[in-house]
């Protein structure tokens, strides 16, 4: 349980030592509605509380779990009431958690299966259209034009029209980042692997990339449960105030 002296006042930069930020980010934390104003000595300069540096310091933990606008929006309705909704709020956030890190392992899972899978017996007749491929992972056209400007895909073009066609290695390198999007990974990250995956086959670097992917979701699951506490005490001080 946090103990928490209600009145002992503290300067602006007792709270960010408190919270591990900035001056600057207390102040901004203030303006957002997420600290609540302090009191101000007659020359003007702020009064902070141990209330102030709790909100403060869950608040810089919290942000590394579900990101800064959750952050804020969560200290506020833990210091505004009711619990429930704080609650309702948490348990959405692990929920997403959840479903991540559900979608990692679904992605781990299909990549292994699509590896394995052999190209060396592929014949003509098994490239695909961009309309094909776009149906067969059901995805828009433009998704697939989007991911070759990203440097994802590298469809070869033939005909009068030079219309894209997708080799079984271009399916399969769809289908491969069609998986590690919908597990959450990102495009930077992907514009560096997909290159290094085609010229050298190298599947323990997807490997590699879901296991920073299982770290980060650890590592914000951890944050919501470090926050739980912060959380209460702030919602139990709401309801005594």
């Amino acid at each position: 349980m946090t103990t928490v002296t209600l009145h002992r006042p503290l300067r602006t930069a007792d709270v960010a030592r408190r919270a591990g930020c900035s001056v600057q980010q207390v102040r901004n934390l203030e303006r957002d509605g997420v600290l609540e104003p302090p009191a101000r000595t007659p020359s003007g300069y702020r009064v902070w509380t141990e209330i102030h540096a709790l909100a403060a310091a869950t608040y810089v933990v919290l942000a590394g779990g579900v990101g800064p606008a959750e952050a804020k929006k969560l200290i506020r309705v833990a210091r505004a009431g009711p619990e429930s909704d704080l609650l309702a709020l948490v348990d959405m956030a692990h929920a997403r958690l959840h479903t991540e890190r559900r979608d990692v392992g679904l992605a781990r899972a299909a990549i292994v299966a699509i590896g394995a899978e052999p190209l060396d017996d592929a014949r003509p007749h098994d490239a695909m259209t961009i309309s094909e491929l776009a149906s067969a992972l059901a995805v828009p056209t433009s998704t697939l034009r989007y991911w070759e400007r990203q440097g994802l895909l590298t469809p070869t073009r033939a005909g009068r029209g030079r219309a894209r066609v997708y080799t079984p290695a271009d399916v399969r390198d769809a289908r491969i980042v069609h998986q590690l999007r919908l597990a959450g990974y990102r495009l930077p990250p992907l514009r560096a692997l997909m290159p290094a995956l085609r010229r050298q086959g190298r599947a323990s670097d997807i490997a590699a990339a879901l296991r920073a992917r299982d770290a980060d979701i650890d590592s914000r699951s951890r944050a919501l449960l470090q926050a739980a506490s912060g959380l209460l005490a702030l919602t139990s001080l709401s309801v005594a105030g």
